[in-house]
């Protein structure tokens, strides 16, 4: 058996058992992806920064003249997302084949320096027009760089930013459908996370502006990024 499989017994001194399991790190980072989606859709004109899907959608919109959606902002949110991937990717390739643990500890650091440096920003110049390209840059590519990471890792049920598929796994293999519904718990879990995420950070969009919620996500997952095991 595979030593990245996440499953089987290992000696209780096995390093990437140390930490936090990467199912509840992931459902945290689903948290986060709910905080930034919030902050982008509500606060920087109708654009998302961790879902892309619903961000070609907008794109189309936005191309059609639809009123309160940027195609520059979309194009500047898919772009950076792109490049966020590519330098995801790059990184896969250098330190997957290696400790899982010390991986997802430094991609999560990384996505929680952008984060902050996006809170920021915010704090600095709310308002202005750079502020908004620059938080739509940043935390795209941070979202970008996360899902290659995600991606690689490999973990069932949980991308962190896209519901669609798990919500369809969850109805057609529950026992309504048909299905033996065995991981119906970890989908459901993903779904609340991404509501609760979108709820506060909407919330706190609404009350307190945008660098509230960037700054608590970048807590988030800084914390995720020093507590986060390389195990499933």
């Amino acid at each position: 058996m595979s030593e990245h499989s996440g499953t089987g017994t290992r000696p209780a001194h096995d390093p990437e058992a140390r930490g936090l399991r990467l199912v509840a790190v992931l459902l945290g980072l689903t948290v986060v992806s709910g905080l930034i989606d919030a902050v982008s859709y509500l606060g920087l004109e109708h654009v998302f920064t961790a879902n892309m899907t619903g961000n070609v959608v907008v794109l189309g919109f936005a191309a059609a003249g639809a009123p309160g959606f940027s195609v520059a902002h979309t194009l500047t949110s898919l772009g950076s997302f792109v490049v966020g991937a590519v330098a995801g990717g790059r990184v896969a390739v250098r330190l997957g084949s290696g400790s899982r643990r010390t991986w997802a500890r430094l991609t999560l650091a990384a996505e929680a320096v952008l984060l902050g440096v996006s809170a920021v920003v915010a704090f600095a110049a709310p308002g202005a027009t750079a502020t908004a390209y620059t938080l739509i840059a940043v935390t795209a590519f941070a979202m970008g760089l996360r899902n290659a990471t995600v991606r690689k890792l490999g973990v069932p049920d949980l991308t962190t930013t896209v519901l669609t598929m798990t919500l369809t796994g969850l109805a057609a293999d529950s026992r309504a459908g048909g299905g033996p519904g065995t991981r119906s718990p970890r989908r459901t879990a993903s779904v609340v996370a991404m509501v609760a995420g979108a709820s506060l950070g909407a919330w706190l969009v609404l009350h307190h502006g945008l660098a509230i919620p960037l700054a608590i996500a970048a807590g988030l997952v800084a914390v995720l990024a020093v507590t986060a095991s390389g195990r499933e």
